[in-house]
């Protein structure tokens, strides 16, 4: 393996100035690259077909990472990435967004299949839907907690994921994190208006559950879930919006004892997500 040019040095560079700016969602949209620290995502990637940008190693373990690469994707290891730069030690470590840094830090094109803005009309295509199996996301914004969503909706079969718009970024470095890779295989779409889709889901013969503390609503577990059943999770804070739960067909609670007001939102959604995918 041939690395472009001559082992950064600087933490002025052009080629790292434009990494750190990464953080910044703006700069993300803008130029619609994101980046992610560590090798297992990195794995992950490139075994899911993402376009690579760039690719940086820390100069004492570019060898070995590459070594490792290779094993497991042979020579086809590095062909989505246009470029592999070599970092100093002492400038990788200052650039990383992990305490105990693995070495190889990468920025890849978004993936355009998770991020479908739907602004003022959903199709009837786009609600259709008819096998798969959705959960839907309000205002949860904490990147750690969508990540975490991500990760768990991939492990127990969610088909397609919907957020509403003001949801946190699913590329900023700690949603891609806890995702754990699974951020680039999930079916993700963002809209602008969650309670018209939650309507459009409706119309279509779905029943669609508002997870919310209400008078009316059945416990989990409670009753008999039905093929094309949905979930709306909200904000763990201030919980679903009334505009959102009006919209919604049914409301589910999850029981508790009494010894805790609440769950966090990715364990609410992870619990919601297991019961209704039994």
């Amino acid at each position: 393996m041939r690395f472009e040019g001559e082992v950064i040095r600087s933490r002025q560079n052009k080629n790292i100035v434009e990494l750190c700016k990464l953080s910044d969602r703006r700069a993300r949209e803008a130029s619609r690259l994101f980046r992610f620290d560590g090798i297992k995502l990195l794995e992950e990637a490139i075994g899911n077909g993402t376009r690579i940008k760039c690719i940086f190693l820390r100069e004492s373990s570019s060898e070995c990472i590459v070594k490792r690469l290779e094993d497991r994707f042979g020579d086809s290891a590095f062909e989505r990435a246009e470029r592999i730069l070599v970092v100093s030690d002492d400038v990788f470590e200052r650039i990383s967004e992990e305490k105990s840094p693995e070495g190889v830090i990468t920025v890849a094109k978004y993936i355009d299949k998770l991020q479908k803005i739907v602004t003022i009309y959903y199709s009837a295509d786009f609600l259709e839907m008819k096998d798969e199996r959705i959960v839907l996301l309000e205002s949860v914004r904490d990147p750690s907690n969508i990540g975490a969503v991500i990760r768990s909706a991939a492990a127990l079969g969610v088909d397609r994921m919907i957020l509403s718009e003001d949801c946190a970024d699913i590329y900023h470095p700690r949603a891609v994190r806890a995702s754990m890779g699974t951020l680039f295989n999930q079916r993700i779409d963002r809209v602008s208006d969650l309670a018209e889709v939650i309507r459009g889901l409706a119309e279509s013969g779905r029943r669609v559950f508002a997870a919310a503390l209400d008078s009316s609503a059945s416990v989990l577990g409670a009753f008999e879930r039905q093929t094309g059943d949905c979930v709306v999770i909200g904000n763990e804070g201030h919980g679903l919006s009334e505009r959102v739960k009006a919209a919604c067909t049914h409301a589910v609670v999850i029981p508790m004892s009494e010894r805790a007001e609440s769950f966090n939102a990715a364990v609410a959604a992870s619990i919601l997500m297991w019961e209704f995918s039994k």
